[in-house]
């Protein structure tokens, strides 16, 4: 954690959007991989084979007919990287120094009373904020199911 600061103090992008940008898609990156990597080669490559043999480009072949094969392996990796960008705390709790920049995780965590801690403002809190990811979840529901058995069986 501490050369990833010293890097971002570095090049001034300590309390900046891209600050939070970088680190979160340099981490995110691993898992988005692994989930498409897995998902795409299950895809035949048949498919693209006999679009090439009626006349397709490669271009037509990747749009209408592996694109559309992917969708679910996209939407689900894009949902699990948005849920963990959405729930991180270590980096901006470390790379950002007022409230304008701060997450909504770093902003529960830091409600304070004088004498006593306000349970139930940071637990209205976390449901206000739990409520878009619960939403997005209940809304792609089958798709973040066919996405992640897309690549889960190896034929």
């Amino acid at each position: 954690m501490s050369p990833l600061y010293l890097l971002l103090r570095s090049v001034r992008l300590i309390d900046t959007y891209p600050g939070l940008i970088m680190p979160y898609m340099t981490f995110a990156m691993p898992l988005t991989v692994w989930i498409l990597t897995g998902s795409i080669r299950q895809i035949p490559r048949d498919l693209e084979e006999a679009a090439h043999v009626d006349g397709a480009s490669r271009r037509q072949s990747f749009t209408k007919i592996l694109l559309p094969l992917a969708v679910p392996s996209i939407a689900t990796t894009g949902i699990l990287t948005f849920i963990y960008c959405w729930n991180e705390f270590l980096f901006a709790l470390s790379f950002t120094l007022g409230p304008e920049r701060q997450t909504v995780p770093v902003a529960i965590a830091l409600f304070r009373g004088q004498y006593q801690v306000p349970w139930g403002q940071i637990l209205a809190a976390a449901v206000v904020a739990t409520a878009p990811v619960a939403v997005m979840v209940l809304g792609f529901q089958r798709r973040i199911v066919q996405g992640l058995t897309a690549g889960a069986v190896k034929g």
